[in-house]
């Protein structure tokens, strides 16, 4: 798979998440995300309305999936999501439903480890349960949180490398991660390229970061287009 980026829209509004993913495709993105925020303030309106403005292109719809997964992932395809997110520390059953609505709508099921006590063995789970891709994910809180505490705050890159030699489907980073982190995840072995808050995100806000965020973006697209993924 070549490297790809994929911006998560951690925004609050159909407005400025339009707004900046018009500005992320001008840029060169190749996915976009419905982020939680989004999907919280919003619901299947903001997926919707990214699917309307751009038909052509890949939605992650982040619902963060813990029960009730066979409906969620089923609302999310019909709104247009291509993509819906299920977490590992879900029951199986629930990971099972998400894969099935998945596989019964035409949409991609990505698995979160977050949060879960084993990173590797919780990334392997998702693979064994039928989840097409593995998200790598250090939460927004446990960071914050730890580094508040004067301890060093866990990174996904910690453990990156054992998670991509563990599984076989598409590995993201997520959390945290600086500009060149992120722009470095293919030479870990994970081709798709997150970004979010806080690389283009406010994310004390959840709105668009200032500065030129276009300039900023087309910048790191071809960063990361120039890559090959570390096997």
């Amino acid at each position: 798979m070549r490297p790809l980026v994929q911006i998560s829209l951690d925004l609050t509004n159909i407005e400025e998440a339009l707004e900046t993913a018009e500005t992320a495709m001008r840029a060169g993105v190749d996915w976009l995300e419905a982020g939680t925020p989004l999907i919280l303030a919003e619901g299947l309106h903001g997926v919707r309305a990214l699917r309307e403005a751009f038909p052509e292109t890949p939605i992650v719809a982040d619902l963060k999936t813990m029960d009730g997964g066979y409906l969620e992932a089923e609302m999310m395809a019909k709104a247009g999501a291509t993509h819906v997110v299920v977490m590992a520390r879900a029951h199986e059953e629930t990971i099972r439903c998400v894969v099935k609505a998945g596989a019964d709508f035409g949409c991609q099921v990505m698995g979160d480890n977050m949060v879960c006590r084993d990173m590797v063995a919780g990334a392997k789970r998702l693979e064994d349960l039928g989840c097409d891709f593995v998200i790598h994910h250090i939460g927004y809180d446990e960071r914050r949180g730890i580094a508040a505490r004067g301890q060093r705050m866990p990174s996904p890159l910690d453990q990156l490398r054992e998670v991509v030699d563990a599984v076989k489907v598409p590995v993201q980073a997520v959390g945290g991660l600086s500009l060149e982190q992120a722009i470095a995840c293919p030479k870990y072995g994970a081709p798709l390229v997150v970004l979010g808050a806080p690389l283009t995100i406010d994310a004390d806000a959840f709105k668009t970061a200032e500065g030129d965020l276009e300039g900023s973006l087309r910048k790191i697209c071809e960063a990361v287009h120039a890559q090959e993924v570390s096997s």
